[in-house]
């Protein structure tokens, strides 16, 4: 038996070359834009990555060269410290608290406000957009009276709650569209095979919804890995500074070892960067998907 292929059809060819054309008509000074970017971004970066490779003495006879002799003891003294694994213990703990707790109330709370139908949805849709203009400085102070009334400072959930409530906003406000475009075909098959919404909710969103989690949940650990203000105020107690901390207490008492503050930071700054760098495939997919919805 032999299967005839049919020739591709007048409106493919055209979308397929106009397609090509597109691709064709990027203009060069768009790379060059992007390499100017990416440069401008990574050199800061780069430059300290560098710089704690070189001595003191390197770094003011020439600020901007290569290391030369190359120098590896800024590094292996930071990274046999036993306080820098303690930092770096803390900012694992909070940054994944944080992250858990987001993921879990945003899915949870983005959940009802995407699929339904009640008074008041969009009002209430509405207090979470508006959480996104209410910066973190404006509500310290009382933020920290409240944490100081639970009993939570120099404790690991009285940092981890506060920044899990600030990245809530912008959770639901990716989530939700995400849930939306969801179709309800797969919902009302779902009910004729008996499922309740809670069992639909676990069984079948929460599978479908991956991309816009892991998006929310990227978001969530490197915004907290990189928290300064609420760590500086809450945490008190030497055993649970986290890394920023640690870098700030690090330059204060070695200002004089230029390299070495960088080493530190450069550590500091890493895991973190690699980490987004790694998924940020993911989150260009689960922000996709939030627009498309």
């Amino acid at each position: 038996m032999t299967s005839v292929v049919a020739p591709p059809s007048r409106g493919s060819r055209g979308a397929a070359r106009s397609g090509s054309q597109r691709r064709r008509s990027v203009s060069p000074w768009v790379y060059v834009a992007s390499v100017l970017v990416a440069g401008i971004t990574l050199a800061p970066v780069v430059y300290a990555v560098l710089s704690g490779f070189r001595s003191n003495g390197q770094l003011g006879a020439n600020p901007v060269g290569l290391p030369n002799p190359w120098i590896f003891t800024n590094y292996t003294g930071v990274l046999t410290s036993g306080s820098f694994w303690q930092y770096a213990l803390n900012s694992v703990i909070i940054a994944g608290v944080t992250t858990a707790i987001v993921v879990v109330a945003g899915v949870m709370a983005a959940y009802p406000l995407a699929r339904y139908r009640f008074k008041g949805r969009q009002a209430l849709f509405n207090v979470f957009v508006i959480g996104l203009m209410f910066p973190l400085t404006v509500a310290i102070i009382p933020l920290f009276l409240m944490v100081r009334d639970l009993q939570l400072t120099n404790t690991y959930w009285g940092v981890a709650l506060p920044q899990a409530a600030f990245a809530l906003p912008m959770t639901i406000v990716i989530l939700r569209p995400f849930l939306m475009a969801l179709p309800n075909e797969l919902e009302e098959a779902a009910m004729l095979d008996g499922a309740s919404r809670i069992g639909f909710f676990w069984r079948i969103l929460i599978p479908l919804s991956g991309p816009g989690m892991v998006t929310t949940g990227v978001l969530a650990f490197v915004g907290s890995w990189n928290g300064y203000l609420l760590p500086l105020l809450l945490l008190n107690d030497p055993k649970l500074k986290t890394l920023p901390l640690g870098v700030a207490d690090f330059s204060t008492q070695y200002s004089a070892d230029t390299a070495g503050v960088l080493a530190f930071t450069s550590l500091a700054v890493i895991p973190a960067l690699v980490f987004f760098l790694t998924m940020q495939k993911r989150i260009v997919s689960g922000l996709q998907g939030a627009v498309k919805g």
